[in-house]
């Protein structure tokens, strides 16, 4: 069953689609299977896959108030090599629509259980808030990833952030977790950074990824041509950086699942 992963941070312009597109693209160049979900009305996502926003027959809005199914919103992402649930400024309206919907906090969680077993990692972008579409996707996500740059207000807010993905824990999703935090846009030349990234190995030990996300201009340009920055350049720092992280990401992965045995083991 895939392992459901929101990306996630109340501020913005840390990466989070960046993440999301590129770790999709090398996790399926690791050979898994994996579902992107656009859950940003900005659709971001989505152009940065592909996919033209602005001709979609459905997208996520539809899943969300029930007018299509899930599958019959997917799009392929021929660079990505990943199946996309696309998003639009559509998906605007869902904040009203949910409103009068029952299980509104559970419409995302809903809408994947049948096709969780189709996926190795779904990956959610979430916007930059703490909105009843972000609640969506920590409903329906086993953890969450927080991409964050080193700098004193992204430092500031992350208090804020923990607490409110422990609070929708305690309400909504029990099993919802910290999957890690991801250092992204990482100029090691600056000393904030420096100093930033020393608070967070002390404060969050090994929830901290090894991998940091470098400032990369291929990064930067390469959704402009609907592609992850592993197809625009291959040998680009932010390309191999993402694919790293995707190692990382598997290897813990795994290394949870022996925990898990050994531990039913000696029970």
């Amino acid at each position: 069953m895939a392992k459901v992963l929101a990306i996630a941070n109340q501020k913005g312009g840390v990466a989070k689609t960046t993440t999301c597109i590129n770790l999709a693209a090398s996790l399926v160049a690791t050979r898994r299977r994996v579902l992107l979900i656009d859950l940003d009305p900005q659709g971001n996502a989505t152009t940065g896959s592909g996919v033209d926003k602005l001709a979609l027959e459905h997208s996520i809005y539809d899943v969300l108030i029930g007018s299509c199914s899930l599958v019959e919103a997917m799009q392929f992402s021929e660079h990505g090599g990943y199946q996309l649930l696309p998003a639009n400024r559509d998906l605007t309206a869902a904040e009203v629509a949910l409103l009068d919907l029952p299980a509104k906090e559970k419409r995302l969680r809903e809408a994947l259980a049948p096709v969780r077993e189709n996926y190795d990692y779904i990956l959610i972008d979430c916007p930059p808030s703490l909105s009843m579409l972000t609640v969506n996707a920590l409903v329906a996500a086993d953890g969450v990833i927080i991409p964050m740059q080193c700098e004193y207000y992204a430092l500031e807010g992350l208090t804020d952030l923990i607490n409110s993905i422990q609070r929708i824990g305690q309400l909504l999703n029990p099993s919802l977790k910290i999957e890690g935090l991801l250092r992204t846009m990482y100029d090691p030349r600056i000393s904030l950074t420096n100093d930033v990234s020393e608070q967070l190995k002390a404060h969050f030990g090994d929830k901290l990824y090894d991998t940091v996300i470098p400032r990369n201009v291929r990064l930067a340009e390469a959704p402009s041509f609907g592609m992850p920055a592993l197809v625009y350049d291959k040998q680009s720092r932010g390309a191999l950086a993402y694919l790293a992280l995707a190692g990382e990401l598997s290897r813990r992965q795994r290394q949870a699942a022996r925990s898990t045995t050994a531990t039913a083991t000696k029970a």
